[in-house]
């Protein structure tokens, strides 16, 4: 779940708190090359799920993917540069097509609405294709128990994390601020803690089955359709 977000700069915020001019900002990290290592074929077709300006898209488009970035808003797909586009919310999207890989990041995994949650994973898995696979980001389970209020600096902007709660059984709430020079956005958002079991079952009841972690925190990790298990 996410609070609105503030901005001392000027800027769009997006419906769901969003902050386009941040967005715009930020730029790829580790995500396109665990994604593309992860890929069947250095051509795989790629469907970003809550895409953003772009950020991991275009990286991927650059390294030789076809891409479909889907975000529900316009103004942030406005800053996609290399990648097709296509503005709708994740819950509803119906392409009508099938792809090699189907990525959900951001942690949307992690939202405490179980129902949202189930509504992302049907959406991976109507458009993965029978021998594709779903890439996924998560906070691991461990993370919640050893997070800590930080502040760090990369690219130009300074990142805090502050004000942790824990309102409830395996949730975690907190206020991440990002500032780049002096302009400064926040983002209050709740996570919910799903432990292997929990994520397994959320995982089958889309039809997708575990398929293994990506990196050693357990961040990364990809599903596969569970048609195509025995």
């Amino acid at each position: 779940m996410h609070e609105p977000n503030q901005g001392t700069g000027p800027g769009v915020i997006t419906a769901d708190g969003c902050a386009v001019e941040l967005y715009a900002l930020v730029p790829p990290r580790q995500e396109p090359d665990i994604v593309h290592a992860a890929a069947s074929s250095p051509q795989a077709s790629v469907l970003e799920l809550g895409a953003g300006t772009g950020r991991i898209a275009d990286a991927l488009a650059e390294l030789g993917h076809p891409v479909v970035a889907v975000d529900e808003s316009a103004e942030m797909l406005a800053r996609v540069r290399r990648a097709e586009t296509a503005c709708a919310r994740i819950e509803s999207l119906a392409l009508g097509r099938r792809f090699d890989l189907v990525l959900l990041a951001s942690f949307l995994i992690n939202t405490p609405e179980a129902s949202l949650r189930r509504a992302f994973l049907d959406a991976c898995a109507r458009h993965v294709s029978d021998e594709g696979c779903v890439i996924i980001e998560q906070h691991p389970p461990g993370w919640f128990a050893s997070v800590a209020e930080t502040e760090n600096e990369a690219a130009g902007i300074t990142f805090r994390l502050k004000n942790l709660s824990r309102p409830a059984p395996g949730l975690l709430s907190a206020t991440a601020e990002y500032q780049a020079g002096d302009r400064v956005w926040t983002h209050s958002f709740t996570a919910a803690r799903l432990d292997e079991p929990a994520l397994h079952a959320a995982l089958a009841g889309a039809g997708l089955t575990f398929d293994g972690y990506l990196t050693d925190d357990h961040q990364w990790l990809r599903a596969v359709p569970a048609r195509r298990r025995p």
